[in-house]
Protein backbone atom coordinates (compact mmCIF):
# COMPACT_ATOMS: atom_id res chain seq x y z
CA UNK A 1 0.00 0.00 0.00
CA UNK A 2 1.40 3.38 -1.05
CA UNK A 3 0.71 5.69 1.88
CA UNK A 4 2.70 8.68 0.58
CA UNK A 5 1.84 9.21 -3.10
CA UNK A 6 -1.84 10.19 -2.61
CA UNK A 7 -0.67 13.01 -0.34
CA UNK A 8 2.18 14.26 -2.50
CA UNK A 9 0.31 13.97 -5.79
CA UNK A 10 -2.19 16.51 -4.47
CA UNK A 11 0.23 18.61 -2.40
CA UNK A 12 3.59 18.63 -4.13
CA UNK A 13 7.02 19.17 -2.61
CA UNK A 14 10.02 20.72 -4.38
CA UNK A 15 13.64 21.00 -3.24
CA UNK A 16 16.30 23.41 -4.45
CA UNK A 17 20.00 22.91 -3.70
CA UNK A 18 21.73 26.14 -2.67
CA UNK A 19 25.00 25.04 -1.04
CA UNK A 20 27.55 22.28 -1.42
CA UNK A 21 30.83 22.18 0.50
CA UNK A 22 32.29 23.44 3.80
CA UNK A 23 30.62 25.96 6.09
CA UNK A 24 32.98 27.60 8.57
CA UNK A 25 32.33 29.94 11.46
CA UNK A 26 28.70 30.93 11.99
CA UNK A 27 26.14 30.38 9.23
CA UNK A 28 22.71 31.93 9.79
CA UNK A 29 19.49 30.69 8.19
CA UNK A 30 16.47 33.00 8.29
CA UNK A 31 12.87 31.88 8.61
CA UNK A 32 10.71 32.89 5.66
CA UNK A 33 7.05 31.93 5.22
CA UNK A 34 6.64 28.83 3.09
CA UNK A 35 10.35 27.92 3.13
CA UNK A 36 11.61 24.76 4.78
CA UNK A 37 15.19 23.47 4.97
CA UNK A 38 16.84 20.10 4.48
CA UNK A 39 20.55 19.93 5.35
CA UNK A 40 22.93 17.02 5.04
CA UNK A 41 26.02 17.06 7.26
CA UNK A 42 28.23 14.88 5.09
CA UNK A 43 31.30 14.87 7.32
CA UNK A 44 32.82 16.75 10.25
CA UNK A 45 31.20 18.19 13.34
CA UNK A 46 29.12 21.22 14.14
CA UNK A 47 26.77 22.76 16.68
CA UNK A 48 23.18 23.53 15.80
CA UNK A 49 21.70 26.53 17.63
CA UNK A 50 18.23 28.07 17.93
CA UNK A 51 16.97 31.30 19.53
CA UNK A 52 15.73 31.33 23.09
CA UNK A 53 12.02 30.60 23.57
CA UNK A 54 11.75 29.05 20.11
CA UNK A 55 10.69 25.72 21.58
CA UNK A 56 13.67 24.03 19.90
CA UNK A 57 16.87 22.97 21.69
CA UNK A 58 19.18 25.96 22.21
CA UNK A 59 22.28 23.90 21.29
CA UNK A 60 22.69 20.48 19.72
CA UNK A 61 26.08 18.98 18.91
CA UNK A 62 26.34 16.82 15.78
CA UNK A 63 29.37 14.55 15.45
CA UNK A 64 28.44 12.17 12.61
CA UNK A 65 26.84 12.37 9.14
CA UNK A 66 23.31 13.62 9.82
CA UNK A 67 20.09 14.81 8.18
CA UNK A 68 18.69 18.06 9.59
CA UNK A 69 15.13 18.77 8.45
CA UNK A 70 12.98 21.82 9.24
CA UNK A 71 9.49 21.23 7.76
CA UNK A 72 8.46 24.72 8.91
CA UNK A 73 10.29 28.06 8.82
CA UNK A 74 12.62 28.29 11.83
CA UNK A 75 15.63 30.50 12.43
CA UNK A 76 18.74 28.40 13.02
CA UNK A 77 22.53 28.76 13.05
CA UNK A 78 25.38 26.39 12.27
CA UNK A 79 28.53 26.90 14.34
CA UNK A 80 31.68 25.36 12.85
CA UNK A 81 35.30 25.91 13.82
CA UNK A 82 37.34 26.51 10.62
CA UNK A 83 39.56 23.52 11.33
CA UNK A 84 36.63 21.10 11.58
CA UNK A 85 36.24 20.83 7.81
CA UNK A 86 32.53 20.09 8.01
CA UNK A 87 31.00 19.38 4.61
CA UNK A 88 27.35 20.15 3.85
CA UNK A 89 24.65 19.93 1.25
CA UNK A 90 21.82 22.39 1.88
CA UNK A 91 18.47 22.75 0.12
CA UNK A 92 15.34 24.79 0.58
CA UNK A 93 12.11 22.82 0.47
CA UNK A 94 8.80 24.23 -0.73
CA UNK A 95 5.66 22.44 0.42
CA UNK A 96 2.72 23.36 -1.80
CA UNK A 97 0.29 25.31 0.35
CA UNK A 98 2.95 26.07 2.96
CA UNK A 99 1.51 25.57 6.43
CA UNK A 100 -1.65 24.08 4.91
CA UNK A 101 0.30 21.11 3.56
CA UNK A 102 -0.95 18.03 5.47
CA UNK A 103 2.58 16.78 6.11
CA UNK A 104 3.78 20.15 7.38
CA UNK A 105 0.96 20.12 9.92
CA UNK A 106 1.79 16.56 10.93
CA UNK A 107 5.57 16.74 11.23
CA UNK A 108 7.60 17.89 14.24
CA UNK A 109 9.35 21.28 13.87
CA UNK A 110 12.81 19.69 13.69
CA UNK A 111 14.05 16.26 12.64
CA UNK A 112 17.71 15.36 13.32
CA UNK A 113 18.67 11.86 12.17
CA UNK A 114 22.05 10.18 11.69
CA UNK A 115 22.25 9.05 8.06
CA UNK A 116 22.82 5.41 8.97
CA UNK A 117 19.40 5.21 10.64
CA UNK A 118 17.41 5.84 7.44
CA UNK A 119 17.20 2.63 5.43
CA UNK A 120 17.81 2.96 1.70
CA UNK A 121 19.23 6.46 1.94
CA UNK A 122 22.82 5.58 0.99
CA UNK A 123 22.31 5.09 -2.76
CA UNK A 124 20.34 8.31 -3.19
CA UNK A 125 22.89 10.32 -1.21
CA UNK A 126 25.81 8.88 -3.16
CA UNK A 127 24.17 9.98 -6.41
CA UNK A 128 23.42 13.40 -4.92
CA UNK A 129 26.99 13.87 -3.67
CA UNK A 130 28.45 12.92 -7.05
CA UNK A 131 26.10 15.23 -8.92
CA UNK A 132 26.67 18.17 -6.57
CA UNK A 133 30.46 17.88 -6.90
CA UNK A 134 30.62 18.15 -10.69
CA UNK A 135 29.59 21.00 -12.98
CA UNK A 136 27.76 19.38 -15.87
CA UNK A 137 24.81 20.18 -18.10
CA UNK A 138 21.63 20.12 -16.04
CA UNK A 139 23.60 19.60 -12.84
CA UNK A 140 21.45 21.93 -10.75
CA UNK A 141 18.19 20.36 -11.94
CA UNK A 142 19.44 16.82 -11.38
CA UNK A 143 20.72 17.72 -7.90
CA UNK A 144 17.33 19.24 -7.03
CA UNK A 145 15.49 16.09 -8.11
CA UNK A 146 17.93 13.90 -6.16
CA UNK A 147 17.40 16.04 -3.06
CA UNK A 148 13.68 15.37 -3.49
CA UNK A 149 14.43 11.63 -3.62
CA UNK A 150 16.35 11.99 -0.33
CA UNK A 151 13.35 13.82 1.13
CA UNK A 152 10.99 11.04 -0.04
CA UNK A 153 13.23 8.46 1.63
CA UNK A 154 13.15 10.48 4.82
CA UNK A 155 9.35 10.82 4.70
CA UNK A 156 9.04 7.06 4.18
CA UNK A 157 11.17 6.48 7.27
CA UNK A 158 9.10 8.93 9.32
CA UNK A 159 5.84 7.23 8.34
CA UNK A 160 7.32 3.93 9.49
CA UNK A 161 8.76 5.31 12.75
CA UNK A 162 6.59 8.15 14.09
CA UNK A 163 7.34 7.23 17.72
CA UNK A 164 11.06 7.75 17.05
CA UNK A 165 10.15 11.37 16.30
CA UNK A 166 8.28 11.74 19.56
CA UNK A 167 4.89 11.64 17.81
CA UNK A 168 2.11 9.91 19.71
CA UNK A 169 -0.90 11.14 17.74
CA UNK A 170 -1.57 12.57 14.27
CA UNK A 171 -1.40 11.78 10.58
CA UNK A 172 1.97 9.99 10.62
CA UNK A 173 0.79 7.75 13.45
CA UNK A 174 -2.34 6.97 11.44
CA UNK A 175 -0.36 6.10 8.33
CA UNK A 176 1.91 3.90 10.45
CA UNK A 177 -1.12 1.95 11.69
CA UNK A 178 -1.66 -0.93 9.21
CA UNK A 179 -5.44 -0.94 9.68
CA UNK A 180 -6.10 2.81 9.75
CA UNK A 181 -3.71 3.42 6.85
CA UNK A 182 -6.01 1.59 4.43
CA UNK A 183 -8.89 3.92 5.29
CA UNK A 184 -6.70 7.05 5.25
CA UNK A 185 -5.25 6.25 1.82
CA UNK A 186 -8.78 5.78 0.45
CA UNK A 187 -9.88 9.14 1.91
CA UNK A 188 -6.84 10.83 0.41
CA UNK A 189 -7.46 9.28 -3.00
CA UNK A 190 -11.24 9.84 -3.12
CA UNK A 191 -12.14 12.87 -0.97
CA UNK A 192 -15.37 13.54 -2.87
CA UNK A 193 -16.90 10.14 -2.19
CA UNK A 194 -19.97 9.96 0.05
CA UNK A 195 -18.02 8.41 2.90
CA UNK A 196 -19.76 6.59 5.74
CA UNK A 197 -18.00 5.45 8.89
CA UNK A 198 -19.12 1.89 8.17
CA UNK A 199 -17.34 1.99 4.79
CA UNK A 200 -14.14 3.28 6.36
CA UNK A 201 -14.34 0.61 9.08
CA UNK A 202 -14.69 -2.12 6.43
CA UNK A 203 -11.50 -0.90 4.75
CA UNK A 204 -9.73 -1.10 8.10
CA UNK A 205 -11.20 -4.56 8.82
CA UNK A 206 -12.62 -3.28 12.10
CA UNK A 207 -16.07 -2.97 13.56
CA UNK A 208 -17.62 0.48 13.45
CA UNK A 209 -17.11 1.13 17.16
CA UNK A 210 -13.56 -0.24 17.17
CA UNK A 211 -12.69 1.88 14.15
CA UNK A 212 -14.10 5.06 15.70
CA UNK A 213 -12.24 4.47 18.95
CA UNK A 214 -8.95 3.60 17.26
CA UNK A 215 -9.14 6.48 14.77
CA UNK A 216 -9.77 9.07 17.50
CA UNK A 217 -6.98 7.67 19.69
CA UNK A 218 -4.39 7.59 16.91
CA UNK A 219 -5.35 10.64 14.81
CA UNK A 220 -6.62 12.84 17.62
CA UNK A 221 -9.92 13.57 15.85
CA UNK A 222 -12.94 11.71 14.53
CA UNK A 223 -13.05 10.31 10.97
CA UNK A 224 -15.64 12.95 10.01
CA UNK A 225 -13.46 15.76 11.38
CA UNK A 226 -10.41 14.42 9.57
CA UNK A 227 -12.29 14.11 6.27
CA UNK A 228 -13.59 17.67 6.61
CA UNK A 229 -10.09 19.04 7.25
CA UNK A 230 -8.71 17.05 4.30
CA UNK A 231 -11.40 18.41 1.99
CA UNK A 232 -10.81 21.96 3.19
CA UNK A 233 -7.06 21.65 2.63
CA UNK A 234 -7.78 20.62 -0.96
CA UNK A 235 -10.32 23.43 -1.29
CA UNK A 236 -7.83 26.09 -0.17
CA UNK A 237 -5.29 24.72 -2.63
CA UNK A 238 -7.83 24.78 -5.49
CA UNK A 239 -8.91 28.32 -4.60
CA UNK A 240 -5.30 29.50 -4.76
CA UNK A 241 -5.03 27.88 -8.17
CA UNK A 242 -8.03 29.90 -9.39
CA UNK A 243 -10.57 27.10 -9.72
CA UNK A 244 -14.28 27.95 -9.64
CA UNK A 245 -16.19 27.31 -6.44
CA UNK A 246 -18.72 25.10 -8.25
CA UNK A 247 -15.99 22.87 -9.61
CA UNK A 248 -14.39 22.58 -6.16
CA UNK A 249 -17.70 21.73 -4.50
CA UNK A 250 -18.41 19.05 -7.11
CA UNK A 251 -14.94 17.51 -6.72
CA UNK A 252 -15.24 17.36 -2.94
CA UNK A 253 -18.71 15.84 -2.83
CA UNK A 254 -20.80 18.78 -1.63
CA UNK A 255 -24.42 18.98 -2.75
CA UNK A 256 -23.93 22.44 -4.27
CA UNK A 257 -21.64 25.51 -4.04
CA UNK A 258 -23.75 26.99 -1.24
CA UNK A 259 -23.29 23.90 0.92
CA UNK A 260 -19.56 24.01 0.27
CA UNK A 261 -19.34 27.73 1.10
CA UNK A 262 -21.24 27.22 4.36
CA UNK A 263 -18.96 24.36 5.42
CA UNK A 264 -15.89 26.36 4.44
CA UNK A 265 -16.98 29.47 6.37
CA UNK A 266 -17.91 27.41 9.45
CA UNK A 267 -14.41 25.90 9.70
CA UNK A 268 -12.21 28.65 8.25
CA UNK A 269 -14.08 31.69 9.56
CA UNK A 270 -14.59 33.34 6.17
CA UNK A 271 -16.33 32.57 2.91
CA UNK A 272 -14.16 31.09 0.14
CA UNK A 273 -14.05 34.42 -1.72
CA UNK A 274 -13.27 36.43 1.42
CA UNK A 275 -10.58 33.93 2.43
CA UNK A 276 -9.00 34.10 -1.01
CA UNK A 277 -9.01 37.90 -0.85
CA UNK A 278 -7.25 37.73 2.52
CA UNK A 279 -4.49 35.63 0.91
CA UNK A 280 -3.75 38.50 -1.48
CA UNK A 281 -4.96 36.49 -4.47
Amino acid sequence: MDRLSPLLERFRVQAQLFHEGPLCGITHFDARPGRAFLHVLRQGQMELRHPARSGLPRRQRLTEPTLIFYPQPWVHDFHNAPEDGSDFLCATVEFEGGGDHPLVRALPPLVVLPLHEVDGLGDALNLLFREAEQVRCGQRLVANRLFEVVLMQLLRWMIQHPQRLGLEVGLLCGLADPKLAAALVALHERPGEAWRVETMAELAHLSRSAFMTRFKAVLGESPAEYLTQWRLAIARQRLRQGEAIKRISDELGYANPSAFSRAFAQKVGASPRDWLSQQGA
